[in-house]
């Protein structure tokens, strides 16, 4: 069967539209896989971070022991790439309470050549039982 006389033929077109359209939907995917992985991680740091800060502000216990346990957290699950740089700092509230603060700053997970490259910066905070 013979094209419409007048039209340029447009045979083979049909790969490189479907190469373009697959680079840009790959390309769609991996921003979207990237973000929910590193929300995943953070959030999974707040997490850890907040139960280290209540574990260290418990009667009897130290801020030193709430940051221990937010590396065990965090090396049971995430990895202990993410638990090199944990801190606990104590501060007090305009009320005068006390507060235990742990902080994490971890790397961004990046599965790709293009990224933020700064790192996760989260903190827990809980009252201290003792006042």
């Amino acid at each position: 069967m013979r094209g419409v006389p007048g039209l340029a033929e447009d045979g083979g077109s049909a790969v490189v539209d479907f190469t373009l359209t697959s680079a840009l939907l790959l390309f769609v995917f991996m921003a979207v896989f990237q973000l929910g992985l590193t929300l995943h991680v953070r959030n999974t740091l707040v997490s850890c971070a907040a139960e280290g800060a209540r574990y260290g502000a418990r009667e009897g216990a130290s801020p030193a022991q709430g940051a221990q346990r937010t590396r065990d957290l965090v090396t049971r699950t995430l990895s202990s790439r993410f638990a090199g740089d944990v801190t606990t700092s104590t501060d007090t509230t305009a009320a005068g309470v006390r507060v235990v603060v742990v902080s994490v700053d971890a790397p961004i997970p990046i599965i790709g050549p293009l990224g933020p490259d700064d790192g996760l910066h989260v903190r827990g905070r809980a009252f201290a039982e003792s006042q």
